[in-house]
């Protein structure tokens, strides 16, 4: 496993639509774990493949540090309810913003042994996978926000 380059907002990648995945081979294999890598390592909640330069419909979530899910070719079946907070972008590094989102999502993917599966969300989960899915479409959240973005001022916990 290898760490990527996360591109960040104005890499015309991040604009572009990605392509279904076809079968599963050893690259993508390695794509995926890569992913989840990069994503632990940035702190992230969710990781689209266009994020570190490939135009494939692959996203990978763990809301919880303990839950991580593989969407290939994700497609929203339902949603319903609202919430608005704060979102962030692994490619918008530092910034956050107002967003409102669905509270409940179902989704169907694929898992990364190429099976049919579906996932439902609520919260936190609905709204990485409507985040990530944008990002397949060539979206950042950032069309969305609601007022300005705002700098991220983490306070240091630890030395």
């Amino acid at each position: 496993m290898a760490l990527r380059n996360i591109r960040t907002q104005g890499d015309s990648i991040l604009t572009k639509k990605c392509r279904k995945v076809e079968a599963m081979t050893p690259k993508l294999r390695e794509l995926i774990e890569d992913m989840f890598e990069t994503m632990y390592d940035a702190y992230g909640v969710g990781l689209a493949a266009p994020q570190v330069g490939v135009l494939k419909q692959i996203v990978v979530i763990d809301t919880t540090g303990e839950d991580p899910y593989v969407l290939i070719n994700p497609e929203i079946l339902e949603t319903s309810g609202s919430q608005t907070g704060d979102e962030g972008c692994l490619s918008l590094p530092g910034m956050s913003g107002t967003v409102t989102r669905p509270n409940y999502v179902k989704v169907k993917a694929l898992n990364e042994n190429m099976e049919e599966y579906e996932l439902e969300g609520t919260e936190l989960l609905a709204r990485a996978i409507c985040h990530e899915t944008d990002h397949l479409q060539g979206k950042m959240y950032t069309e969305l926000v609601e007022g300005e973005l705002r700098r991220n001022n983490y306070e240091e916990d630890e030395e």
